[in-house]
């Protein structure tokens, strides 16, 4: 699983928000929080608002329901701060406070999960350009490492290129957020729900090229992330898509 932060705006630049002013808390700055499927290209969570670290433990937990549970091989980020520690929260195991008092040493608290494997992508830039691209394992070990990567269908080595391909893909069906034009959201739902709207028709309604599957000389069979991941058998049409019903539950 990769996960990523895609930066938009709302109204205005943020450097022309009032920060004294309330109503410029739906203006300015406005990302996407993704998390995201590389071997099936399935964006499995989105969350819309301003950059922080309680978007982020949101994500995540959506994500552990969404997962039942289930801890991923293998999580992968930039170097964004509050990950590390909203993965632990989520998928790690809890901490146990170390016993006070005097006597024999004790072992120090266990912290993430065995099954844990989480590591980031830090990219070195020089004058704009990509120097070297730096990554590190935060919880796990080179070992566990090196077995979700054996096991992965999609990459050999620790990366977020795939997550960072898809925000490509968005912006272009999402024109609102494509730079430096005019082309920018007016109102911040209305943004949010073009987000929700561009991202979750992706998965059933837009074919994949790197997904299709050969079934006959030069034929070639078109998938979407939905299909890789066995959620559907077929494209989906946009009308098919809108016509499934929304379950709304409260949290």
């Amino acid at each position: 699983m990769q996960l990523d932060e895609k930066w938009s705006f709302v109204g205005k630049k943020q450097k022309h928000c009032d920060e004294q002013d309330p109503r410029e808390h739906t203006r300015g700055d406005c990302w996407d929080h993704v998390a995201f499927d590389p071997e099936s290209r399935l964006v499995l969570q989105l969350l819309v608002g301003k950059r922080s670290g309680t978007r982020v433990l949101h994500l995540l937990k959506a994500l552990r329901e969404q997962l039942q549970g289930r801890v991923p091989r293998l999580i992968t980020s930039d170097n964004f701060a509050p990950y590390a520690t909203c993965i632990e929260l989520v998928f790690g195991r809890p901490r146990r406070p170390r016993p006070s008092g005097q006597g024999k040493k004790r072992p120090a608290p266990e912290s993430a999960s065995a099954q844990l494997t989480y590591a980031t992508v830090r990219k070195h830039r020089r004058q704009g350009r990509v120097v070297s691209v730096e990554s590190k394992v935060i919880f796990g070990s080179e070992a566990s490492l090196a077995g979700a990567l054996k096991a992965s269908e999609c990459s050999t080595a620790v990366n977020t290129s795939f997550i960072e391909r898809h925000n490509a893909t968005d912006r272009h069906r999402n024109a609102r957020k494509g730079r430096r034009t005019y082309r920018f959201s007016k109102d911040w739902q209305v943004h949010a729900a073009m987000s929700c709207f561009t991202n979750y028709s992706y998965n059933f309604c837009w074919p994949v090229r790197t997904l299709r599957r050969k079934i006959g000389k030069k034929r070639y069979e078109k998938r979407t992330p939905a299909m890789a991941a066995g959620l559907t058998d077929h494209v989906w049409p946009l009308s098919e898509w809108l016509a499934i019903p929304v379950l709304m539950h409260s949290g």
